[in-house]
């Protein structure tokens, strides 16, 4: 009686490993971005950032067929740039985003899948000691960013998938600490990446 109860009970384990296997419900993501920033001159002062490229690193867990949450890490290295009267300043700066996003399905096929996905986190800016920097005491600063995109995923396997995605991150222009390169704005930095996506 023993034996035929732990058999059971070991049959059932498999089995609800094994259904678990199937559901595959978590997934990351590795993709190589490329960011470009709105341009803009407002309160006096005007603003630009080098266009750079980037690391985007996701966890999404699959809620349903439809509706994933997903949450995201990307860093960049890039240089803010201002002009304010006839003076210019410099800022190289380490970019750390931390988003969080509903991920929304959209009709596919078997290897398509396309997707929308909109939520928001932040953008931290910290000033480097490159010494092409024209401001020294510059501080660290964060940023609350709105976050929307699409994307699309060919599957290559049954777990492993391509993905392209385009990303659009909104927030206010940093200004370092510093209230003369405020511009009480917002910009946008668009990042289209490519890279890999693994289910399970």
């Amino acid at each position: 009686m023993k034996r035929a109860v732990v058999l059971a009970v070991t049959v059932l384990i498999f089995l609800s490993l094994a259904a678990t296997a199937q559901a595959a419900r978590s997934e990351i993501g590795v993709q190589g971005a490329g960011l470009f920033t709105s341009s803009l001159n407002a309160n006096g002062t005007e603003y630009s950032a080098t266009e750079s490229a980037g690391i985007i690193g996701t966890y999404r867990r699959h809620l349903s067929h439809w509706i994933s949450v997903e949450a995201g890490y990307g860093y960049s290295r890039n240089t803010q740039k201002y002009a304010v009267s006839s003076e210019a300043f410099r800022i190289q700066t380490g970019i750390n985003q931390l988003t969080a996003a509903f991920v929304f399905g959209l009709p596919s096929t078997a290897r398509i899948k396309p997707y929308f996905l909109m939520g928001g986190g932040g953008m931290v800016f910290s000033p480097t000691g490159n010494l092409e920097n024209t401001l020294s005491g510059a501080q660290t600063q964060t940023k609350g960013a709105f976050m929307y995109g699409l994307g699309v995923d060919y599957g290559i396997s049954k777990r492993l998938s391509l993905r392209a995605e385009y990303r659009g991150l909104v927030y206010g222009t940093p200004d370092f600490g510093f209230g003369a390169l405020t511009t009480d704005s917002i910009t946008q930095t668009a990042e289209p990446s490519i890279g890999v996506a693994y289910r399970f």
